[in-house]
């Protein structure tokens, strides 16, 4: 058999949920171009339709965005022990802490029925945003300000972030940044997932080990990697020969290439646009023009080898703007994909939830003999 490196196009279940052509830079949520999701959606209404497969009516979305919202709020015992976690701790690190602490607080934590598991999942969902937003206030040495019911769940995450109600505006920023991370199909985190599920743990268990896969510098870490390079660069003068020579070094540019695409990103190319709203915003961002220069030099060598900026390229412009250090560019990342996450353990869960056993090729030696411990 042959031996599928990174289980690279390895098919082991089928779904509804995403498909993306790599070829020619297609994403769809459940056959929904993701451009059109990220302009015309919200979180909340593309969460209903990552949980349900559709589309929500409209009284269906209101009553769905009201239980969201209820859901919000902490346990006491979770914030006392957010209080006690070391503030040097980097944020994704307390994140998978505190999802395994959820699991403990919760009494049903191994009921594992579909209706058990959507309940489960939309308070994940709801209170990934609490969780990272008060890390963000006890980093900074401040009290956690309590959610609000009355606010969308993109503007009630800044707003308990910041101290500050956003304005529409970055609200809406923070919406589609949601909105574009929030599925991308069987990458690392999300196999995790499955793969921890298919064992028939808790739910709770299974995200644990999906926000430690996310964590990784290769997968949504890579966010973090690009506004270092920003730094690295320093000044938009710098950017061309800087690129030029991490080319010639043959050394990786950050946020450029994809496992899958070999075109544009689709979800690049609507950060790039909320980018480009930031920087005009404030006089031209010093780090929108950096990146632009690096999209161009880089392209040069790299677009013809099917190259291109992926989702994390311009995302840490968008979350730098909207008041996030870099420390925090994953966990928000998390707080939009744990609607994808908890999507695909329900429809594995659906469809036969078969234990993933996979098995690799043996290359070692065989019949080799003990030699006694005194004679080695």
């Amino acid at each position: 058999m042959e031996v599928a490196r990174g289980l690279e196009g390895v098919l082991f279940t089928e779904s509804r949920m995403c498909f993306i052509d790599g070829e020619k830079g297609r994403l769809y949520y459940f056959g929904y171009p993701i451009q059109e999701l990220a302009e015309k959606s919200s979180f909340e209404e593309v969460t209903f339709l990552l949980l349900h497969g559709r589309l929500p009516k409209k009284e269906e979305l209101e009553a769905f965005t009201r239980r969201l919202a209820q859901r919000r709020a902490l346990p006491e015992p979770l914030l006392d022990s957010l209080r006690r976690y070391p503030r040097e701790a980097h944020p994704m690190s307390i994140l998978r802490t505190a999802v395994s602490e959820l699991g403990l607080l919760d009494p049903t934590e191994g009921e594992i029925t579909q209706e058990a598991l959507y309940e489960k999942g939309l308070d994940l969902v709801a209170r990934f945003a609490t969780i990272v937003a008060a890390n963000k206030r006890f980093r900074e040495g401040k009290e956690p300000i309590p959610p609000r019911e009355d606010l969308s769940h993109a503007a009630n995450f800044l707003y308990m972030a910041n101290g500050t109600e956003p304005s529409p505006e970055q609200a809406r920023l923070m919406d589609a940044a949601l909105i574009l991370h929030a599925e991308h199909g069987f990458n690392a985190s999300t196999f995790t997932a499955i793969a921890a599920f298919s064992t028939e743990t808790d739910l709770y268990s299974a995200i644990t080990a999906a926000v430690a896969s996310l964590k990784g510098p290769r997968h949504g870490g890579a966010n973090e990697a690009v506004m270092k390079m920003i730094q690295e660069i320093g000044s938009p003068e710098r950017a061309r020969e800087w690129v030029q020579k991490k080319l010639a070094q043959k050394e990786r540019i950050m946020g450029m290439g994809h496992r899958v695409y070999k075109a544009f990103d689709p979800r690049a190319g609507v950060l790039e646009r909320l980018a480009r709203l930031v920087a005009e915003k404030h006089g031209h961002s010093k780090a929108y023009q950096i990146l632009k220069i690096v999209e161009e030099e880089a392209g040069k060598v790299l677009n013809p080898r099917g190259i291109y900026p992926n989702v994390d390229f311009y995302s840490g412009v968008v979350y730098s703007d909207l008041g996030f250090g870099l420390e925090f560019f994953t966990p928000i990342f998390a707080v939009a994909r744990i609607s994808g996450w908890v999507g695909h353990i329900l429809e594995y869960k659906a469809l036969d939830n078969r234990l993933l056993r996979p098995d690799a090729r043996y290359i070692g030696e065989l019949d080799r003999p003990y030699i006694p411990l005194e004679a080695r």
